[in-house]
């Protein structure tokens, strides 16, 4: 599957064929990205990147999350999905990143617009969740300039690090979306 984002950028569902690709995007990325992802450490090989596909894709079958690779000018950029979908409440959270260097060209936002209007329209979703940690402002910048509207702090909500950070919580309802 893929999502046409515009005449550069395009979501393409997460393949097997993405591994090594994501594999070296992340680990040339490693420090940059263990910034703010707890789950960076753990992928240490292509096999963990070719593990982590296949458990997108079972995710994917039973409907509770759906991984795309970040395609810029026909290469892998980054990673964003939707996770943690909950089916009976109609709700999920989007996740992203982008390699570093990339930021600050309106790429992460766009293709947040997109998987938006895929969680709302295709999947069904009212509500779609962003957290980030309180000291992420770049993260914070894309869910306020999408008009997220952040209910709260969960507090110590995340490893990372070695310690607990604190989380905002930003939100948008499907009626908010289409009222935009």
């Amino acid at each position: 599957m893929i999502i046409n984002v515009d005449d550069t950028l395009c979501l393409e569902f997460l393949d097997e064929a993405h591994a090594a690709t994501l594999f070296n995007l992340i680990n040339d990325n490693r420090v940059y990205l263990s910034q703010w992802l707890p789950w960076v450490e753990n992928m240490r090989g292509v096999e963990h990147a070719e593990n982590y596909i296949s458990n997108c894709k079972r995710q994917a079958i039973a409907k509770t999350d759906f991984a795309f690779a970040i395609m810029f000018e026909k290469k892998i950029a980054g990673r964003i999905g939707i996770h943690y979908i909950n089916g009976q409440n109609k709700l999920g959270e989007i996740g992203y990143w982008l390699a570093d260097g990339l930021q600050g060209k309106g790429m992460v936002t766009n293709c947040c617009r997109a998987i938006i209007n895929y969680g709302f329209t295709d999947l069904g979703l009212n509500r779609i969740e962003i957290k980030c940690a309180t000291a992420n402002d770049r993260s914070r910048a894309i869910a306020e300039k999408l008009n997220f509207k952040r209910e709260g702090i969960l507090r110590q909500g995340e490893w990372l690090n070695g310690g607990f950070v604190d989380l905002y919580l930003y939100s948008m309802l499907k009626e908010e979306w289409e009222g935009m």
